[in-house]
């Protein structure tokens, strides 16, 4: 689980630079994934929502792949300059077959980049189309909360479960990218 938010960054925003290559790269296996995590927020936000990183968490992009769409998402991955990274989970037994792919980019600055992505292979979820990307549906990706996700403190999941113990529909919500009071 997430540590508490330190309430006086409240306000910090991600770059653009980190939004813009997540979605070169969404863009691109839009028709292949799952959207999960912080990004699965971003998408179910209401459009032209300020990017607090308190709200929706861009340090990687998590995805599901149906079995059938593996291959496929491999080779547009590795098409696009991502390689498989090795981490410490890659040994432990998974229903969701955990990989992890990374790519470095230089920007114009001279600084690097890398994007990060969370592959979990899984065929079994409940969806829903956010501004046209497929999503884990609200209550699905709140159970993730306890083992896939960790960044459970984010605006965006706690307005979601509240929203959702009210019996509202979040999807589109303004309370998903709403900073706190």
């Amino acid at each position: 689980m997430g540590a508490p938010h330190n309430i006086k960054r409240y306000g910090e925003v991600w770059p653009e630079f980190r939004i813009k290559s997540g979605l070169e790269i969404l863009d691109k296996l839009k028709d292949k994934v799952i959207i999960s995590g912080g990004w699965a927020w971003h998408f179910m936000s209401e459009i032209g929502h300020t990017e607090y990183k308190h709200a929706h968490d861009h340090k990687d992009i998590d995805v599901f792949v149906k079995k059938e769409n593996v291959a496929e998402v491999v080779i547009i991955l590795q098409q696009e300059g991502f390689q498989k990274v090795w981490t410490r989970y890659d040994h432990l037994p998974s229903e969701e077959n955990f990989r992890r792919y990374e790519k470095t980019i230089e920007m114009e600055n001279g600084k690097f980049h890398r994007i990060t992505i969370d592959f979990f292979e899984r065929s079994d979820l409940e969806t829903v189309e956010a501004k046209g990307f497929t999503v884990v549906q609200p209550d699905v990706l709140l159970s993730f909360y306890r083992n896939i996700h960790s960044s459970d403190k984010c605006w965006a999941v706690m307005a979601a479960k509240d929203l959702l113990e009210k019996g509202i529909n979040p999807v589109g919500h303004s309370k998903l990218s709403e900073m706190p009071k």
